[in-house]
């Protein structure tokens, strides 16, 4: 099978698998990542395949939505990269990038795998999480969690370990101060540092929108 043919098998399959997901989760999340990764990727020295296979695949079964499990969503993405008879150093590279690119997973904790592939597709990933796109992604996991919008009285936690961040059900608002504008300082390519820093500032801005309009501003 050609790179191409097999990325477009790829596409069908997480089309497939995410047909039911959760707004901020679905096969437009992962087609913003694919976009966003290879956009980031004509800047850097990588294998464009790599990066497009581990986009694509980086949130088949994303743990939040299988009771916390980190394992479920590599094994997939396994199964279907072998079914497909993809070179094995490709298969154990790819796999590596889905369990390392999670937020969660970097509270914490020190890993000896990094590549640049990687850090291409995990900035990606974290661009979606930015801006207006991050904005709304928060808000609607939030309504499918029935969580409060804001709630003056429970203050964001800055200092989250993995196990508080992964149990929260802290209203959404604190959410952005728990992760979302703390992501641009953690950018690792310079395109997506760039993309990054503008919006952070667009966040930044609709938050202070949104307490002056709970401060009842008019």
């Amino acid at each position: 099978m050609n790179s191409n043919t097999l990325i477009e098998t790829t596409k069908i399959f997480v089309k497939k698998e995410l047909v039911e997901a959760e707004g901020g989760h679905d096969w437009f999340h992962i087609e913003r990542v694919y976009n966003n990764a290879m956009l980031i990727a004509k800047g850097e020295t990588v294998n464009t395949g790599i990066v497009a296979l581990a986009a694509l695949l980086h949130d088949i079964a994303d743990s939040k939505f299988y009771g916390g499990d980190d394992t479920i969503g590599p094994k997939k993405a396994r199964k279907f990269l072998f079914e497909q008879n993809v070179d094995s150093i490709i298969i154990e590279h790819v796999i590596k990038i889905i369990e390392n690119i999670s937020y969660s997973f970097n509270i914490g904790n020190t890993t000896n795998f990094n590549s640049i592939e990687l850090q291409v597709v995990q900035d990606a990933d974290r661009l979606d999480a930015l801006g207006a796109i991050g904005i709304a992604r928060a808000f609607n996991y939030g309504g499918f969690k029935n969580r409060a919008i804001y709630n003056p009285d429970i203050k964001p936690n800055l200092n989250l370990t993995k196990a508080e961040y992964k149990a929260s059900t802290a209203p959404t608002i604190n959410h952005f101060y728990g992760k979302l504008l703390l992501l641009k300082d953690k950018m690792n390519t310079v395109s997506g540092k760039k993309i990054a820093e503008k919006r952070h500032d667009y966040m930044v801005a609709f938050l202070r929108q949104f307490f002056a309009e709970c401060d009842g501003e008019r």
